[in-house]
C-alpha cells in the first residue's frame, strides 16, 4: 500500500519537478547572459566635468585675498592638484605631482600640467 502511494506521488510529481527545473535553467541562463552583457560603469567622471571643476577651483584660488586662512588655501590647492592629476590621467598626460612636496617644484609641475592640458584641448581659463 505505501509502495503504491510512493509510486503514484513519483509519477505525479516527477513531470512537474522536471518542467520546473527546465524553466529555472532557462531563467538562470538568461540572468547570466544579462549580467555578462552589462557594460562596466566608468571609474572616473567625464573629462568635461573634470575640466569644469578645474576651472571653478582655479577661479576660487585666484579670488583668495591676503586674509584667507592658510587651511582654506591649502585645501583648495590640494583639491586642485587632485583634479589636475585625474584630468591628466583621463587625457593621457603623464604627471609627477605626487613626487614633489609643496614648493617651487610642485608649482612648476602644476604650470607644466596646465599647459599640457591646454595643448590637449582642455580650456582652463
Amino acid at each position: 500500500m505505501v509502495g503504491n502511494v510512493l509510486i503514484y506521488l513519483g509519477v505525479v510529481a516527477a513531470p512537474t519537478l522536471a518542467f520546473s527545473a527546465v524553466l529555472s535553467v532557462s531563467r538562470w541562463i538568461a540572468e547570466f547572459r544579462r549580467r555578462r552583457a552589462r557594460k562596466p560603469t566608468p571609474g572616473r567622471p567625464p573629462v568635461e566635468q573634470l575640466a569644469a571643476d578645474l576651472r571653478r577651483i582655479r577661479r576660487t584660488l585666484a579670488d583668495f585675498g591676503p586674509g584667507t586662512p592658510v587651511v582654506r588655501r591649502r585645501a583648495a590647492t590640494a583639491a586642485y592638484d587632485t583634479l589636475l592629476a585625474q584630468t591628466c590621467e583621463s587625457v593621457g598626460v603623464s604627471h609627477h605631482l605626487d613626487e614633489f612636496a609643496e614648493g617651487v617644484e610642485r608649482d612648476v609641475e602644476r604650470l607644466r600640467l596646465e599647459q599640457a592640458l591646454c595643448d590637449a584641448g582642455i580650456v582652463l581659463s
